[in-house]
């Protein structure tokens, strides 16, 4: 059955889209027409700005028990909605059953707590010799959401950017229209006063550019790819408006010749396949001394000979379809393209359904100037390249225009003086859990600003000093 999706929630009701385009949505298990989404209009997205400029004053008053009353009650209505949000996040964007429980929605659920328990301890004002200072919301929040993980980006935004007294509009992926429909209904059952939260469907150019141009945005977030992340801080020049990006990765596994190799490569494979390899952190290059090339392959191999490939909604799959055909064949040229320039394969999945956009997970060995090794496949697709000595090792980590996430493997002592040098916003050593509580983020082409814990709170407040005569003898 396909389902058609042509409201707009703005000022706290769903109203008529003013676009006349619409987007067809397909079933990524099968390739069957899902949804037809009506595409917003620069009118809708600059509407939801004025909407939420209005309620700026009396949501940024409001009692911080209030607000997070309210946004707790959001937390609530979502995790009614958990079963359907799995299910949802797993039908369109390919996530595999088990995977999208956990990390696509229980991991954000859990993320709204933390953000709870950070803003209800933050030292709101502060004295610095006879200077006050004040943080302070900034107004209106601009967020643009990518399709790949559709609740945890929208939870890293919107908790920290309400809590803190700004108000929002949202602009989702088009691709995942049911999982923004339950979005967008636990967010009216949570009672937030109208416009405070604003959601608009549409593309990047039809409604992501107006916002990022708007007077009316004081500050825009956004995740997506870096080329999107170039033109949409460019926009936002216009307006001199603070940006946030979280963008691309190329993110290398670096094992060094003290490490556990069979670990390595089973934890770096993982991280690699992990939502079909739709993962803008995924170690997607594993690096190998050279005279452990053969092993580190050979293990590799095993690896993926374990991956079973299936349909999303089958609780024995553990690599699931890419979200579009689009995205199928970007993959696939882009690995046509780097066995061109020489990529040697290792392994690939032999049993890969015909129907839907799957790509079978791969691996290649590649020199570092493969297009494998510098450009982001998103896509389970793991490039092993081999190094001379630790110095050559991190030279080839560094070798890329992206710097979003990265992992060491040996001893420990050497490992954490090799991360250290490591260009990476996040480096995990000898696979040190997730810490949702630490700051994410990129260097260089990766982005700018971070997302979680304290510093993506900070992220949607600005600063203010006000100058204060002290009593005589302070």
């Amino acid at each position: 059955m396909t389902h058609l999706y042509d409201r707009q929630y703005i000022a706290g009701a769903w109203c008529a889209t003013q676009g006349k385009e619409f987007v067809e949505v397909f079933d990524p298990n099968s390739g069957a027409l899902a949804a037809r989404v009506g595409m917003g209009h620069e009118d809708d997205a600059l509407r939801a700005a004025q909407a939420a400029r209005a309620a700026f004053a009396g949501w940024s008053a409001m009692p911080l028990p209030e607000r997070v009353r309210i946004v707790q009650k959001w937390a609530q209505a979502l995790a009614t909605r958990k079963d359907r949000l799995v299910r949802a996040i797993a039908a369109e964007v390919g996530t595999p059953l088990k995977i999208s429980q956990i990390v696509q929605v229980e991991s954000p659920l859990c993320n709204i707590g933390s953000f709870v328990d950070t803003v209800q301890s933050l030292t709101w004002e502060t004295m610095v010799g006879n200077s006050r200072i004040a943080r302070e919301p900034f107004g209106v929040i601009a967020c643009i959401t990518p399709w790949n993980f559709p609740l945890h980006q929208i939870v890293l935004k919107l908790a920290p950017a309400l809590l803190t007294g700004n108000t929002v509009v949202l602009k989702p992926s088009e691709l995942t229209p049911q999982t923004t429909q339950l979005i967008c209904e636990a967010l009216h059952e949570a009672g937030f006063p109208d416009g405070v939260v604003n959601v608009v469907n549409g593309t990047g150019p039809m409604v992501g550019a107006p916002l990022a141009a708007s007077e009316a945005v004081d500050v825009l977030s956004f995740t997506g790819s870096t080329q999107a992340g170039k033109a949409v801080t460019a926009l936002a020049a216009q307006t001199v408006k603070k940006v946030t990006t979280e963008l691309g990765g190329k993110s290398p596994s670096v094992v060094l010749p003290s490490a556990d190799l069979a670990r390595a490569v089973k934890a770096t494979m993982a991280s690699c396949m992990l939502n079909n390899g739709q993962t803008c952190s995924a170690l997607t290059r594993l690096l190998v001394p050279a005279d452990l090339a053969q092993q580190a392959c050979a293990l590799v191999a095993q690896e993926i000979a374990k991956l079973t490939v299936g349909s999303s909604l089958s609780e024995g799959s553990r690599v699931g379809p890419l979200i579009s055909q689009r995205q199928q064949a970007s993959v696939q040229a882009l690995l046509h393209e780097g066995e061109r320039q020489g990529a040697q394969r290792i392994a690939e999945a032999s049993a890969v359904p015909e129907q839907g956009f799957f790509v079978a997970p791969s691996a290649y060995a590649v020199d570092e100037d493969n297009a494998l090794a510098r450009q982001e496949v998103f896509g389970p697709v793991l490039s092993i390249l081999t190094y001379s000595d630790v110095d050559d090792a991190v030279r080839l980590a560094n070798a890329t225009a992206f710097g979003l996430a990265a992992a060491v493997w040996g001893e420990e002592q050497q490992a954490m003086a090799v991360a250290r040098r490591i260009q990476a916003g996040q480096v995990d050593i000898n696979g040190a859990r997730f810490n949702a509580l630490a700051p994410f983020g990129g260097y260089k082409q990766s982005g700018v600003g971070r997302e979680g814990g304290l510093f993506g709170v900070e992220e949607f407040l600005q600063v203010k000093s006000i100058q204060i005569n002290l009593p005589s003898g302070n």
